[in-house]
Parts: C-alpha cells; sequence; structure tokens
C-alpha cells in the first residue's frame, strides 16, 4: 500500500477515507466536459456516477473505453486507477465493435478486482451514450457478463447486468463471524437472527451481515486494519452489511415494495467504504434465493450510501428458478476534475 493511502488503525467509514477518493468525497465539479486525462498513462478516462441520476450521487467509477495499449500492463492499469482514486476503474482491453462484445477488466487503487457492478453499469451506459442503446457483452475475470442498455426518455441510459450464477453459505461461526463482528466493533446481538449470515458469491465473494436495527447500520465505525486482515485470509471483496425495510414480494411490473439498507466496507481495495455495490448487491441476490425469500420474480430495491452523503439507488430482480441475478441502475457523467 503506498503512502497516500495508508490508513490509520481505525477509520469511521462514513466520514473518512485512507485517500480522499470520490467514494467519500465527491469531485469538484466544473463546466468541463466527463473527460480527462491521466497523465500516469496518457489514456483517457471518462468519470462516471453508477446508480444514481446525480454526479454528486451512486459511487464514481472511471471508465477507459480504450485500453488495447494497456492490456500486457496490470502495473498501469493500477497506477491510473490509483491516480483516478476511484474504489473501481474500468478497463476495455479487447473489443468487438460489430457483435458489441468487450474485454472488460477492474482495478481498484491497489489491485485488480475479478468483478464489479458499479463500474460495469458505468462502462455499459458510457458506450450507450457513444454507440445507442442495446445489448452488450463483457468478458471479465469473473466470466461472461451480459448488460442490456435502454434509453429511458430525457434521463440518462439505464443498465441492466445479469451476473454468473450466484451461491451462498452459512458464515462459520468462528473464522468468519467473530472476527469480522469483533473488527465492526458489532456484537451477534446487533444481527438480524432471521437473516443468517452468509458468505455470497456473484463474481465474487462477500460476508453478508443482517443488522438488526436501521441505527446500528448507521453507526458504522470499524477498525480498517483489522477488518482488511479478516477480509484478504477469506478472499472478500466487501462486507454487505444490510438492514431489512421491508419484506413484501412484489411482482416485476408493480413497485419495488421489498426495500433493503446497505452499507459495504471495502478496505481491501483501499477504500473505506463503497457508495453502491453492484456486484454485492448480485450476491445478496444469491443469498435471498438461497434462503427462499424469493417468491416469483422478486424485485428488491437496494438503498445504499445515505450514511456517506452519496446516495444509491440499486435495483435488483431474482426468480427461485435461476441461479443468475439482475442489478439495474443508471449512470451520468462526472465534470471534470483537473486530475
Amino acid at each position: 500500500m503506498t503512502a497516500s493511502t495508508e490508513p490509520t488503525a481505525s477509520a469511521t467509514a462514513s466520514t473518512t477515507s485512507p485517500t480522499p477518493t470520490a467514494s467519500t468525497t465527491p469531485p469538484t465539479p466544473t463546466a468541463s466536459a466527463a473527460l480527462t486525462t491521466t497523465s500516469t498513462t496518457d489514456v483517457d478516462v471518462l468519470h462516471y456516477a453508477a446508480f444514481t441520476t446525480r454526479p454528486d450521487g451512486g459511487n464514481p467509477a472511471g471508465v477507459v473505453l480504450d485500453a488495447a495499449a494497456l492490456a500486457d500492463d496490470d502495473a498501469a492499469m493500477t497506477a491510473v486507477a490509483a491516480r483516478v482514486g476511484y474504489s473501481e476503474t474500468a478497463f476495455i482491453t479487447e473489443r468487438d465493435e460489430a457483435a458489441r462484445r468487450y474485454r472488460l477488466r477492474y482495478f481498484s487503487p491497489l489491485a485488480e478486482v475479478a468483478f464489479c457492478g458499479h463500474a460495469t453499469i458505468a462502462t455499459a451506459v458510457a458506450l450507450a451514450e457513444r454507440d445507442g442503446p442495446g445489448e452488450l457483452v463483457f468478458d471479465t475475470a469473473s466470466g461472461e457478463i451480459r448488460v442490456e442498455t435502454t434509453a429511458d426518455g430525457d434521463g440518462p441510459p439505464r443498465a441492466t447486468l445479469t451476473s454468473v450464477p450466484t451461491r451462498s453459505r452459512p458464515a462459520d461461526p468462528g473464522t468468519e463471524i467473530e472476527p469480522t463482528l469483533a473488527a465492526l466493533g458489532w456484537s451477534a446481538d446487533d444481527l438480524d437472527p432471521a437473516l443468517p449470515p452468509h458468505v455470497a458469491f456473484a463474481g465474487n465473494d462477500h460476508l453478508v451481515l443482517a443488522a438488526a436495527t436501521r441505527e446500528r447500520l448507521a453507526d458504522l465505525d470499524y477498525d480498517f486494519d483489522a477488518l482488511d486482515a479478516v477480509m484478504r485470509r477469506r478472499g472478500w471483496t466487501t462486507v454487505h452489511l444490510v438492514w431489512r425495510e421491508t419484506a413484501d414480494p412484489s411482482p416485476e411490473d408493480s413497485a419495488e415494495n421489498v426495500v433493503f439498507h446497505a452499507r459495504d466496507p471495502f478496505p481491501v481495495g483501499g477504500v473505506v467504504e463503497d457508495p453502491a455495490t453492484g456486484a454485492a448487491a448480485a450476491a445478496f441476490g444469491g443469498y435471498l434465493r438461497v434462503l427462499g425469500l424469493v417468491d416469483g420474480r422478486t424485485r428488491v430495491r437496494i438503498r445504499q450510501g445515505e450514511d456517506m452523503g452519496r446516495p444509491s439507488d440499486l435495483l435488483l430482480d431474482v426468480t427461485p428458478d435461476d441461479p443468475r441475478a439482475r442489478v439495474s441502475g443508471q449512470a451520468v457523467p462526472i465534470p471534470r476534475t483537473g486530475r
């Protein structure tokens, strides 16, 4: 970890970060276009906020639509991601424009990530704005990800990704739950007994912990180094902390009546917290399916980023007979920051 991303021993997730990235500190907007040049490698980086219709909401992502020159240079892509400073930057390293198929890689400021939902949504919207809406196919380290993009009238395009097959298993009390609760400063009494801890997968692994109250979820002040160590030992990308607001399934074409609030600590990426985590939302869909909480086609609305001042809306669709999850959201360009 470089000096610019070195965390303190303890961090308050909603207000501080080891580096002032846009996951916790939004960039200062200007009237310039969304395109900027990262001097580290002289590549063009688009800046988008995903799962929002506002540049100061959602989760910022860098998007490099032409990274062919960096395809064999992981260090350069990591350097670009570190320079951009967001939780992830996505790089298109190969393309078949006629088939609308692309090789997509994701880098945090510290390392490559196998799959990133919000950067996928951002990349899909950027391509839809450039080439028009329609279906896209992304080849990622986790597998094939199909994304349908649509234009919503005068608003920004919407993208719906279909995950790789999900899975979910109970978390181990001694090696997974206890050390995580200790790092969070939570106790077993802080958990919702109706939603047991699981490790869920939809391209990468996330520990799912359900808080018993909204107040417990809001009061997030954790030991950055301790949680980072647990997550590295277990190979988790985030810890997906949720609180269930409502629990009434709804048909696909009605209002989203199932509402969860979420927070995602991301110390392994050098970021205290993600304001919108599409990969974790997809994994959470697998969690709900394995627990038998999916009745027909269930749509879940996930509210994230509220406690960070970057509110985000993620729509999650899950069906009992399909292990894949579908995550939808909009994305908008972030004006040039002068980086």
